[in-house]
């Protein structure tokens, strides 16, 4: 099912949205880094559902269990697996689901592939499965701030037609948890949430846009061909539930500028030798490699697929019916998305770091 990410650094996650638990093995730590157990269950935190109106509440704990590859607090060099049980699963609520196809989610999809799904919440291809990732990418932040001192803030750039104008280099996580919105321009935030709000009493969704920055990130990382630091960074934020689109420094905004209006020149660093560049608009890659800029990006989210409102369907025997979902959902993923982009960017981050020093050793 295609469930592990990454060479060196890799991650593996397993269990389903209403199934006894969910977690991740993380192979390729380097050993001896500190693995602060709080720092992981601050990003749970951050992403479990039942923190307001704004989300799903379904009241789910999400304590992790740290089950091997650590000792007295330190990683072995082992892998280390995580686990995190489900308490709150109410897999009766789409018990009359079990034969319809849910407009826009992945039940059609899922049976097409593989002849059987789990139609209790969707199973893998349930959003809980991101709890695992969080988890994971939690560790990964920690190896990359030891390793070279990377910090990643994430923050909710637009929700529907509202759109924040976000500093992402003075950006810092107390800005971005200053409300529940997750968005560090207050008068934004509240429109925000108030359309978040009428959406919900509607019975409706609205999509919108996570930014992410990585800043301290070494010049180097990926590669010039198919294993772009961008293209991979692709891939991992596409593979979280509901994203829709990618943007790598501008990106789509790069296709309305001319060239030089777009390049970034170079300039001396702070320190003797050192290179960067005055602007950062390629958002820190280019050519596919890292150039000590931060790492910027964008991820794009559709609206929750489920509506409580009546949609037409089909059941799984081909015939046409109408449905109504019902169940605990969020009207906006995306404040709760914000430590899953982090999470994927650190993941990517890491695993490309541990292969640039096993190719090319600390050149720096």
């Amino acid at each position: 099912m295609g469930s592990s990410i990454g060479r060196l650094f890799r991650v593996t996650t397993f269990g389903e949205s209403h199934g006894g638990g969910l977690g991740a093995v993380v192979e390729g730590c380097p050993p001896g880094v500190t693995i602060d157990l709080n720092s992981i269950q601050l990003d749970l935190d951050r992403r479990r559902p039942g923190q307001g109106e704004l989300v799903s509440q379904r009241a789910e704990a999400d304590k992790v269990a740290v089950l091997s590859g650590l000792f007295e607090g330190k990683s072995l060099g082992s892998p280390i697996a995580l686990l995190v049980r489900n308490h709150d699963a109410d897999p009766s609520a789409y018990a009359d689901m079990r034969d319809k196809f849910r407009p826009s989610h992945a039940d059609y999809t899922t049976e097409a592939k593989y002849g059987v799904r789990n139609w209790q919440g969707g199973g893998r291809a349930s959003a809980r499965e991101t709890v695992a990732r969080v988890a994971a990418g939690a560790i990964a932040k920690q190896v990359l701030f030891q390793l070279c001192g990377v910090e990643i803030v994430g923050w909710v750039e637009q929700v529907g037609p509202v759109i924040a104008d976000i500093d992402s280099q003075q950006v810092s996580l107390a800005d971005v948890e200053a409300n529940a919105v997750r968005c560090p321009d207050g008068l934004k935030a509240k429109q925000m949430e108030a359309l978040i709000q009428r959406v919900r009493a509607a019975g409706d969704t609205v999509g919108g846009v996570i930014g992410v920055v990585a800043r301290g990130v070494p010049p180097g990382l990926g590669d010039p061909v198919f294993d772009k630091l961008d293209a991979d960074l692709a891939k991992a934020m596409l593979s979280i539930p509901a994203a829709k689109g990618f943007g790598s420094g501008l990106g789509f905004a790069s296709a309305t500028m001319q060239g030089s209006e777009h390049n970034d020149a170079f300039v001396p660093g702070a320190s003797p030798g050192d290179i960067q560049t005055d602007t950062n608009r390629s958002g820190g890659i280019q050519g596919g490699i890292s150039n000590g800029m931060p790492i910027l990006a964008s991820v794009a989210f559709k609206p929750v697929s489920t509506v409580f409102m009546e949609q037409r369907t089909v059941q799984s025997d081909g015939e046409a019916t109408t449905i109504q979902p019902r169940g605990r959902h969020d009207p906006c993923v995306v404040p709760r998305a914000v430590p899953i982009v982090e999470a994927m960017m650190a993941m990517v981050l890491c695993d490309h770091l541990l292969r640039h020093r096993g190719q090319c050793g600390d050149r720096r």
